[in-house]
């Protein structure tokens, strides 16, 4: 009986949320934005039972990338200040992905494309 008590309780301790079909949704740059600062702030809302977000940037797009321009795991620890990035990019086009994680499950990507124009 203690067993069984035993395997009950330590299911309880490891169940972790699928969070795969959830969604990240992101909110600037928005798709097909035009981006006139060089200093390009990313954000996105959260999905519950995240804690981590991966978070990339290539250019022209994933799909044909000529350059990954960022690729960060960013855990929600201690240090965590919210669900947002900033990147110093040059003028051109670039594509954005976030995927939500937690020790067992993921989201699918979420995707932009914007353009950065008249960086400073």
């Amino acid at each position: 009986m203690f067993l069984a008590m035993g395997i009950f309780a330590c299911e309880e301790i490891f169940e972790v949320t699928d969070i795969s079909n959830e969604q990240v949704q992101l909110l600037a740059p928005t798709n097909e934005s035009i981006v006139t600062d060089s200093i390009v702030n990313f954000n996105w809302n959260g999905v519950d039972e995240a804690d981590a977000y991966l978070v990339q940037i290539a250019t022209p797009d994933f799909e044909n990338a000529a350059q990954f321009v960022l690729d960060t795991l960013i855990t929600i620890d201690s240090t965590f200040v919210g669900n947002r990035i900033s990147k110093k990019l040059l003028d051109n086009t670039y594509q954005w992905r976030v995927q939500g994680q937690n020790s067992m499950f993921s989201t699918a990507f979420s995707s932009n494309t914007f353009t950065v124009q008249n960086a400073n």
